[in-house]
């Protein structure tokens, strides 16, 4: 007890935590298989009912999320959409009404009707709407005025702010960056010194932090290399230290931290486990192999909760087409594209089947803890035990849960094999844009529409 009190405060709850997960997975392990398939079992009918109903009404706790309100229907509708679950037509309607009144007389989209316009709401607001997809929905973005609104937000650094008189960061150059090539209206205005930016962010450790001189986060790590990607700039990182960093953010209890000495947090399945997408995509379109590190496990020993890892299939992944499509917009000159990866397919016709090399992670481990740690049984999924659900943590656990999925995958197209996805095959989520974390079917519905249109 004495040598508890003479811990820090990181310290403690850091083996408060590991105690909780670690409980759990030795009662897991104690009970009859039937019971341990029950646990592992992704509860689709109780996420669908928790979710549908965050869409149709808030109690009055939620009036601090007032100027989030589209980040609300896009966790909600995005991790709806993991589920290849629907909402009814008049509710789709009523969404897209809604996110119009969002959206500002001079472009971009607010956290509410009236509001200020925002990079990162603008940036919730359109993935909700390519998620719901359609003409109606995608239609309702004025991409003329929303241009406008990101070429205000530009800063002569080369960053972007994130509303007017905002700070200026890592978060605000991808949700523009994103938006911008998510809707075809990507050019050189808006690239330029972007790169410079992001790189001047990469850290010592080899992640990247949400401005110059502060500490890597795995968020801004995932912002900072999707925008490098999207601006073909990626290869001006230090890829290496950045790997390496991630590497090491996969912890005992099978989850990611944020960043060094924090605790695990089911958001950063996705926020570290997208990173890793990337980067093998990267690797895959460039022809190189994914360097094995030592037993192909993120955290460097092997989590308590699994061995299985090694018998699962090989992957390498979506090949998503990092480049805009090759289609011209009338807005502005195109950011030239010509020797960029390419973000449609990151190639879906470069390789086939599945791969011989290992995910940089452990992606068994990571799906038990999101399955037994984060879910819960009556739907919705939680940072970790101890804490409440909520649609944030439910859209990232999801998120990060169909890339773990498929991180064996060699040609996103082909389904994973069986023993990649831990507990039943029904667990089985539908496959994600990495850049953008949007589903992938209506990534492509919106990449056919903006790119005729």
């Amino acid at each position: 007890m004495e040598s508890f009190r003479s811990l820090t405060v990181t310290q403690r709850d850091q083996i408060l935590v590991e105690q909780q997960v670690f409980d759990i997975f030795k009662t897991f392990y104690n009970l009859p298989p039937s019971s341990q398939s029950f646990m592992l079992e992704l509860q689709r009918e109780n996420h669908v009912e928790y979710l549908t109903k965050g869409l149709t009404g808030l109690g009055p706790s939620f009036c601090v999320l007032d100027a989030n309100r589209p980040w609300i229907c896009y966790w909600i509708l995005h991790s709806i959409a993991l589920l290849d679950e629907f909402v009814d037509p008049e509710l789709e309607d009523n969404i897209i009404d809604f996110l119009s009144r969002c959206q500002g007389p001079n472009g971009g989209y607010a956290g509410g009707p009236g509001q200020m316009p925002h990079l990162a709401t603008t940036y919730a607001a359109v993935n909700s709407l390519v998620t719901l997809g359609g003409d109606k929905a995608l239609s309702s973005i004025n991409r003329e005025k929303l241009y406008m609104f990101l070429r205000q937000m530009k800063d002569v650094s080369g960053g972007f702010r994130m509303h007017d008189g905002g700070e200026i960061d890592v978060r605000a150059c991808y949700t523009a960056i994103s938006v911008a090539s998510l809707l075809n209206i990507l050019d050189d205005e808006l690239v330029q010194n972007v790169g410079n930016y992001i790189l001047s962010c990469q850290t010592y450790e080899g992640g990247i932090s949400g401005e110059p001189g502060s500490e890597a986060h795995g968020g801004y790590t995932f912002c900072g290399l999707a925008t490098m990607i999207l601006i073909n700039e990626v290869d001006r990182l230090d890829l290496s230290s950045l790997t390496d960093w991630v590497v090491f953010r996969q912890g005992v209890e099978g989850g990611f931290q944020g960043r060094t000495n924090k605790l695990v947090d089911g958001c950063y399945s996705f926020w570290q486990g997208g990173i890793f997408a990337l980067l093998k995509r990267l690797n895959s379109t460039k022809g190189v192999k994914p360097i094995p590190l030592g037993d192909g496990e993120g955290s460097g020993e092997e989590s308590p909760q699994t061995t299985a890892s090694s018998d699962a299939a090989g992957e390498e992944g979506l090949n998503v087409d990092l480049s805009l499509g090759g289609s011209h917009s009338e807005i502005g000159d195109q950011h030239n594209t010509s020797s960029q990866v390419n973000v449609i397919d990151i190639d879906h016709n470069h390789s086939k089947g599945h791969a011989n090399v290992e995910p940089l992670f452990n992606s068994l481990a990571l799906q038990q803890y999101i399955l037994l740690c984060s879910q819960e049984l009556n739907g919705g999924l939680r940072d970790k035990p101890g804490k409440s659900r909520d649609h944030y943590h439910t859209c990232y656990c999801l998120s990060g849960l169909s890339v773990c999925q498929r991180s064996w995958l060699e040609d996103e197209d082909s389904p994973p094999l069986p023993r990649a996805v831990l507990g039943p095959y029904s667990n089985l989520l539908e496959p994600i844009h990495p850049l953008y974390n949007v589903v992938l079917d209506r990534y492509r519905e919106a990449h056919e529409f903006f790119t005729k249109s």
